[in-house]
């Protein structure tokens, strides 16, 4: 890339402010490249169970021993808290408005993760300035090098806070729910991620089927047209069972996993941390961070 790439100032500034503390002109920062995959749980419609996957994700992965931070990135309209019980003092709010920093909101949950609340009824952080997202990332870039696995729980649908927190994650799971709508609007969101943010993979999680073959069903449909249509791979993560346990466990403030381990849904969490924590691992950015931030200057 260039060196006059707009994308290119926006880090040497950031590297150049770390380097007035650093002996090492900013080697350190290089050589501290965590191995944490960064993933990204996103939907084209709400209501499909994302946020309760991410939570039930994160706490099957810190029991397998991982470290696992979870960013609510529904900044607007952030519940991650609320489904676990959690009453935090501060939110991403307090740094989007650089009153406090990432570390200070940091919160913990079932099993010991680490938690990043969003705020809830606050219309402007909906659409943040490229500024404040920078600010959001590159503080969480170096809060990385401590976890294991992030997990960003995204907005659903299209909106440019959504998809550029999809464009700087590592991996991108799309959920999606057997109903048409959701399977039309997980269409829609890959083919944003498609066209205009230049992705070419991303895995596919169905949640709330009635079996197995539904989910497999689900992803034969969105195949056939993403094949078609889009130049972009879809890949088949698994599905997790509808499950009434889960809803007992919404109602109670707790995660289905933690509150009745051995329902089939718990179990499918299960199988799907094993899952992708058997995966090789994924590409990462080459510029020091952990995550990808330039595309956030190429607007």
């Amino acid at each position: 890339m260039s060196v006059k790439d707009p994308s290119n100032k926006v880090i040497s500034l950031t590297c150049r402010r770390e380097q007035k503390n650093d002996p090492s002109g900013g080697k350190n920062r290089l050589k501290r490249k965590s191995k944490a995959r960064v993933i990204a749980i996103t939907s084209g419609k709400g209501g499909v169970g994302k946020t309760s996957i991410v939570a039930n994700l994160g706490y099957a992965f810190t029991k397998m021993g991982k470290k696992v931070l979870i960013l609510d990135a529904d900044l607007g309209l952030g519940n991650l808290d609320v489904l676990l019980g959690l009453a935090p003092k501060y939110n991403l709010s307090h740094v989007i408005m650089e009153e406090k920093t990432i570390e200070d909101i940091l919160i913990e949950g079932p099993g010991k993760m680490k938690i990043l609340p969003a705020s809830s009824g606050i219309q402007e952080l909906t659409n943040l300035t490229r500024k404040q997202k920078i600010n959001i990332l590159t503080q969480l870039d170096r809060l990385i090098d401590s976890v294991d696995v992030l997990f960003i729980d995204t907005a659903a649908g299209i909106s440019s806070n959504v998809m550029d927190f999809n464009a700087t994650a590592q991996e991108i799971v799309v959920v999606v729910s057997p109903e048409p709508t959701s399977i039309t609007d997980a269409y829609a969101l890959m083919k944003v991620l498609s066209l205009k943010y230049s992705e070419k993979v991303c895995k596919l999680l169905v949640n709330m089927t009635t079996r197995a073959e539904e989910g497999r069903e689900v992803f034969r449909q969105l195949h056939l047209v993403t094949d078609r249509f889009l130049d972009i791979n879809i890949e088949y993560l698994g599905c997790i069972l509808r499950d009434e346990k889960v809803t007992r466990g919404v109602k109670n403030q707790k995660i289905v996993s933690e509150l009745f381990p051995d329902t089939p849904a718990s179990q499918c969490f299960r199988d799907l941390a094993r899952k992708i924590s058997a995966m090789p691992p994924v590409k990462l950015p080459k510029d020091g961070s952990n995550l990808f931030l330039r595309h956030l200057s190429s607007e």
